[in-house]
């Protein structure tokens, strides 16, 4: 059974919410939709990397959010309330110096305030980059004020 609130979500609709953003900045393309995950991936080149040639860790962690946040927010009614993230942690286990990292989140805590998501990143071998867990806030959209 899906999370997600609109059940006919696609991937073409999270792509559009890439435009104009630090997202499309990087190069972040959404490349999968599950029952209860989502994948993007993003490319490891000079936007993305440290001045060593190496995946840079604030980038995995742009990645990371990025997934995360859209995942949050793809799980409530928009209309009512909006997610924001309020903690983000990672742990870089493995470089990357060249092609396409690939994150995937999965719920670990889906709450009427908080949603907790578990970010892992790869790199083009399927090796583990990245670790991440992103704690968000799911608030009330107020009108009028």
């Amino acid at each position: 059974m899906s999370i997600w609130f609109k059940k006919d979500l696609t991937i073409d609709q999270l792509n559009a919410l890439n435009e104009q953003n630090m997202a499309q900045h990087v190069g972040i393309v959404w490349t999968e939709l599950g029952d209860d995950h989502l994948a993007a991936t993003m490319p490891v080149d000079e936007r993305t990397k440290q001045p060593y040639g190496l995946l840079h860790g604030g980038a995995s962690c742009v990645l990371a959010e990025t997934i995360g946040s859209v995942a949050s927010a793809m799980v409530v009614d928009t209309t009512k309330y909006y997610c924001v993230g309020l903690e983000i942690n990672a742990n870089h286990v493995r470089s990357a110096r060249e092609g396409l990292v690939t994150g995937i989140a999965k719920p670990l805590h889906l709450g009427r305030q908080t949603h907790v998501w578990d970010i892992k990143i790869y790199d083009n071998l399927q090796k583990l980059v990245c670790v991440s867990r992103l704690t968000v806030a799911v608030l009330p959209i107020v009108h009028g004020s």
